[in-house]
This record gives structure tokens, sequence and C-alpha cells, in this order.
């Protein structure tokens, strides 16, 4: 579904991401962690074209127009409804503006907003709006969602439920995710796979790790699991050694290293 061949990426004369591969198969949910600043999210802005890449290659299993990306902040247009917003992407495609309304009306259900959609994005609640965010990404039917920190700004009991909705729907329907967290347990709850940048500049990935728990998955027993423990703990140490170690290391494989966690 998604390749990434040795991707060179940089915003001035030191690149931010050097030598960086992954590979996502189609159906996979994989999540991106790493230090702050290391470059997780222009991996997805290389991947949907928003950064050109200095060298290497980026190859979709699908057309761009099959790729959804939700960001940190939605982009809501405040001065269009909330159904006009989740309407938007399908209207953009071509199709006719009775059938976007009505698919944008179910899918305002299906995120419990009904009766909402006549509202405008500042007359809705940090996580109603969220919802719409979500509801407006998925309603396309995207193949491959990329995520880059999609409920950091959502207090704890809010996220938890928004998580809940994007996992059903996720899981129901085979997407492929990738998504971009400083969240460690976030990411092994909600993914297949996880994989640890290094330290920038030049920062690549340098451990790559299975999470062994099955699905669907329940947010709150899932992480009552033993393998949860254990991976959440190499994690946190080959995060730690990354920080410590401070900056890129000058071979290839002198990093953390990659796990998979069987049992």
């Amino acid at each position: 579904m998604l390749t990434i061949d040795d991707l060179r990426l940089g915003y001035g004369d030191e690149p931010v991401l050097d030598q960086l591969s992954l590979d996502v198969p189609a159906g996979q949910f994989a999540s991106l962690v790493g230090p702050s600043g290391c470059g997780k999210s222009s991996v997805l802005r290389a991947v949907v074209g928003l950064h050109e890449p200095d060298s290497g290659q980026v190859a979709l299993g699908v057309d761009q127009r099959d790729v959804g990306f939700l960001f940190q902040d939605d982009a809501l247009l405040p001065w269009r409804s909330v159904r006009h917003n989740v309407a938007l992407p399908l209207l953009i495609r071509g199709q006719d503006k009775r059938d976007a309304h009505e698919q944008a009306e179910v899918w305002l259900e299906r995120m419990g907003l009904r009766g909402l959609g006549g509202r405008f994005p500042q007359q809705l609640s940090g996580g109603q709006r969220k919802r719409v965010a979500l509801a407006q990404t998925l309603a396309p039917a995207p193949r491959l969602l990329l995520m880059d920190e999609p409920f950091a700004s959502l207090d704890a009991i809010v996220r938890r439920r928004v998580t809940e909705d994007l996992l059903a729907w996720v899981e129901r329907d085979e997407i492929t995710v990738v998504l971009v967290t400083h969240d460690l347990e976030e990411a092994i709850t909600l993914s297949d796979r996880v994989h640890l940048l290094s330290a920038g500049p030049r920062a690549r990935i340098v451990g790559s790790y299975d999470v062994p728990l099955a699905r669907p998955r329940d947010l709150v027993a899932t992480r009552t699991e033993p393998q949860f423990g254990r991976l959440l703990e190499h994690l946190w140490d080959d995060l730690a050694e990354v920080v410590d170690t401070s900056g890129p290391s000058t071979a290839p494989h002198d990093a953390p290293r990659s796990r998979s966690e069987a049992a």
C-alpha cells in the first residue's frame, strides 16, 4: 500500500530525514513515534506531496484521491455549515450536491452528531469538531488514512470516545493507516506495527515493533494485557536510548534493534 525507500528530506542545508525506509502493507495500522522534532510529520507530508523529497522514493499503491489526511487541527471551513464541510470532499470529486449532503448527514449520524448539520464549526465543542473532521475524512472512503497527532488537543474522555469511533471504522473497513503520535501507549493500543525514529537531524527509522494484540480491540482492556506492558517497556527503553544519544548514528545498524513481540 505504501513504500518509502531511502527518503531524504530537508528544509535547509541539513536534511531532517535521511535514509528513511518504510513499508506499510494494505490493511495495516502503523504508527510513527520518536523524539520531538525528528520529522515524523514530514514523512506524512512527503507521502501526500506537500513536501518534495531531496532524494528517495515514495510509492503509493492507491491513487492520491484515495488518501485521507486527518490533521492535529481540523481543516473545517468556518463559513460553511457542518453538513457542507463533511460533503466538501465528495463535491470536489464531482458528486451531485444533494447526494453529497445526504451522505454527509449519514456520516454525521454515525458520529453521534445527528441534527447538527446546520450548525457552523464555531458552534461545536472540541470533541464535536473532531468528529466532524473525522466524518469529513472518512466520507470519501479513503483506502489510506494519514493522521498527524489528531487527538492531542482533546481531553481524556473525549479523546477515548473519538478514538473508539475511529478504530471501529478502521477495523470494519480494513483501512490502511499511518499515525504520527508522541503517545507510546496510544501507538501500541491502535497499531499492528510501531516504528521508532531516531533524533534529528538526519532522522531515520531505527526500530520496528510488531504488536501481538488481537482485533477487535478494547481501548481499556488492551492496556491490561501482559504483551502490552512488555512492548511498552521495550519502546520506552529504546526511545530513551535514542534521546540519550542525541543525534543521528553514523552506521545504518548501530541504533536500537527491531523487535517482534510474538507473545
